[in-house]
């Protein structure tokens, strides 16, 4: 483990604020791998995490090293992946990537991330070099602008205080609807959210950089439209969950660092599980990406 990788891990539990520049160096700094040997990559987790690695950053670490083994002119267009066992924010995780295909347009790599000789995430991905070919995509949904929305903290002003809505949060969120902890208990409404995101400061110039930020950012609030749906929020209802797979498909360049909109919704749940999609646009209405994702939902 890097001294920077240290202090990026401490820092992310001991930020002043609920984010900033400061707070997103510190997942970038996360987000840069170590290299410990041809194909095996070693990463680690905020020291103060919850009780398990976050989604979001194990998916973003694994995306960096299937990247770090593939030539830079080929961009990633697409990742599946399952969540197998909780990961352990208290060790570091070890990323093991399999060069499965370099053929002429198209690069696979699949990557297992492993602690105490077991296997905590396993993602594919594939890069492929640009090509010219045909063209159309959704529009984006009619919504107000993010500067004109409360900004996360004053949201959760308005909540009596949960530990897991007030930590350290690199990215900068504002929801379009009422968050779901606001509509708890008020019946059935639509299973959809709508929030602003952006990573909150600057990132580098660094194509792969920005897809792994947005990759980490797809974990967070994508399960709000199931629960949305029924009127329960994580630690303010007894419900417990976990992503169990997820899937991530990249339409157009874009910058992580500048707003898009995440628009989910949830066409079903069943068998305590409960199924999300979501649409990811840029600003100026580009549809840049989109995100199918199955988690565990379970309601004592």
């Amino acid at each position: 483990m890097t001294e920077l990788a240290r202090d990026a891990a401490a820092g992310l539990d001991s930020a002043g604020g609920l984010g900033g520049q400061a707070v997103l160096d510190q997942l970038i700094d996360l987000l840069d791998l170590e290299k410990i040997e041809e194909n095996i990559f070693r990463g680690v987790s905020p020291a103060h995490s919850p009780v398990r690695v976050f989604g979001g950053q194990v998916a973003g670490q694994a995306l960096v090293a299937a990247g770090r083994t593939v030539p830079e002119e080929r961009k990633v267009h697409s990742l599946h992946a399952y969540f197998i066992r909780p990961g352990d924010p208290s060790i570091p995780i070890v990323y093991e990537v399999d060069r499965i295909r370099d053929g002429r347009s198209f690069t696979t790599r699949r990557v297992v991330a492993v602690q105490r000789g077991k296997a905590i995430f396993a993602l594919s991905a594939s890069f492929q070099k640009a090509e010219p070919g045909l063209e159309h995509a959704d529009e984006m949904p009619d919504v107000p602008a993010p500067e004109t929305l409360p900004t996360y903290a004053e949201r959760i002003a308005q909540l009596p205080g949960t530990e897991m809505l007030r930590r350290p949060r690199p990215i900068d969120i504002r929801y379009v609807n009422d968050p779901p902890w606001l509509t708890r208990g008020k019946g059935t409404t639509e299973a959809r959210n709508q929030v602003w995101m952006r990573a909150d400061g600057t990132l580098p110039d660094e194509d792969l950089l920005h897809v792994c930020v947005l990759t980490y950012a797809s974990d967070m609030t994508l399960l709000d439209s199931p629960l949305a749906r029924h009127g329960v929020y994580w630690e303010l209802d007894d419900v417990h969950g976990a992503s169990l797979d997820h899937a991530l498909w990249f339409h157009r360049p874009f910058r992580a660092d500048e707003w898009f909109l995440y628009d989910t919704a949830s066409p079903s749940a069943s068998g305590a599980r409960g199924l999300a999609t979501g649409r990811f646009f840029a600003a100026d209405g580009t549809l840049i990406a989109t995100v199918v994702q199955e988690g565990l939902l379970r309601v004592r």
